[in-house]
């Protein structure tokens, strides 16, 4: 029996000690309140500023003549591990009468994004990177599938 009240009394003793030791630091933050680096979100939108590396969402970059890089390989849907990305394509007669591939949508799923990067990475012509933003919430699922290509939009001469 007094075993067991040893034992109960060292674990809560040291339960009491690690409490103080996490509640050091907030301690130190209550007695000294400017040097606290705790963001005001939302308060703060016009000064907020994400980490370079922060992935938010993928983004199809389309320049001033709403031209893009994308060529329609499908590597991007490919090295998605959850079915992201769905590129249906479509094949257009060129001036020479050649048939070539070009991307008729690019859809994104963003609801199922893990926004892991191997998209981004396995895209052989840099179409597709990821942008900061964060703010996803919305009370309609169907608005979290995006189609990244513009309409009218068309690939970028040059880009093979």
């Amino acid at each position: 029996m007094i075993s067991f009240l040893k034992t109960y009394f060292t674990e809560v003793f040291q339960a009491i000690k690690s409490l103080l030791s996490g509640m050091k630091l907030t301690g130190y933050y209550f007695t000294h309140p400017k040097n606290i680096i705790t963001e005001e979100y939302p308060d703060n939108r016009a000064t907020l500023k994400m980490a370079d590396r922060f992935r938010g969402e993928v983004i199809m970059t389309h320049d001033e003549k709403n031209e893009h890089a994308c060529t329609g390989c499908s590597a991007c849907e490919l090295a998605c591990p959850n079915g992201t990305i769905k590129i249906i394509n479509k094949f257009e007669i060129n001036a020479e009468g050649k048939k070539k591939k070009a991307i008729d949508a690019f859809v994104y799923h963003l609801e199922l994004c893990t926004m892991c990067n191997l998209c981004i990475v396995a895209c052989p012509t840099d179409a597709i990177k990821m942008s900061p933003n964060f703010e996803h919430s919305v009370y309609d699922r169907r608005l979290l599938t995006k189609q990244l290509n513009h309409e009218g939009s068309k690939i970028r001469e040059g880009v093979e």
